[in-house]
């Protein structure tokens, strides 16, 4: 097996010309830079938020910013007309800015923000009544064994576009689960259905979901 051996680039010569730049020291060099970088941009981070805390306006763009296109997709996931997504998401930001004391620096504060959006969308669900929709439409598909395999043959975007087909109460209740995390009994006090409505719209989901897979391969 052949050795990899560092060069430079010698600009009388014209040549690459072996080099011994990379010594043990300027690893260690390059390991310190990296963690520079990093705790810098937490710090930046950091100062992003106590920007916002004083209400400046710079540190409020600069947030925006950084996070709207993220927040964006979270929105659609839930909201898939673009429009209503938009207002979804300037509604969250103005709830990210008037409630930013009470992120207390535990855990990241990206997920703290990214439940205030989900939890604008899930208002604006109730708002608008389609999850009561999405209760009614529970006994309209017959149950069965979703095949898993099949998802391993679409992209993600095919995937992201297919979920947002989803009628809005089984889009809901299969991002709270198979994307936020939450539990059953989470998802039934948060959208106000029973526990097994959560399990079995999650089920037909995905049962909707391996259909429109069928229909693409």
């Amino acid at each position: 097996m052949s050795t990899f051996v560092p060069t430079k680039w010698n600009q009388k010569e014209k040549i690459f010309v072996p080099c011994s730049v990379l010594t043990f020291g300027s690893i260690l060099n390059f390991r310190r830079a990296s963690s520079e970088a990093a705790a810098y941009t937490v710090m930046k981070e950091q100062q992003l938020i106590d920007g916002c805390r004083k209400g400046e306006r710079l540190a409020q763009k600069e947030l925006y910013d950084k996070y709207s296109r993220k927040m964006m997709g979270v929105c659609l996931r839930y909201v898939n007309d673009r429009e209503t997504a938009r207002d979804v998401l300037q509604d969250g930001f103005v709830k990210v800015f008037s409630n930013i004391d009470a992120f207390t620096g535990e855990g990241s504060f990206e997920g703290w923000m990214r439940k205030i959006f989900v939890n604008s969308a899930l208002e604006y669900l109730r708002r608008t009544d389609v999850l009561r929709d999405a209760v009614a439409l529970d006994g309209t598909f017959e149950l069965t064994d979703p095949d898993h395999s099949a998802l391993s043959a679409i992209t993600a975007n095919e995937l992201l576009e297919m979920v947002q087909s989803l009628p809005s109460g089984f889009r809901t209740v299969f991002n709270l689960f198979a994307i936020e995390g939450y539990s059953h009994k989470e998802i039934g006090e948060m959208l106000g259905i029973t526990e097994s409505t959560s399990r079995s719209q999650y089920t037909r989901a995905k049962q909707l979901l391996q259909r429109k897979i069928n229909e693409l391969l």
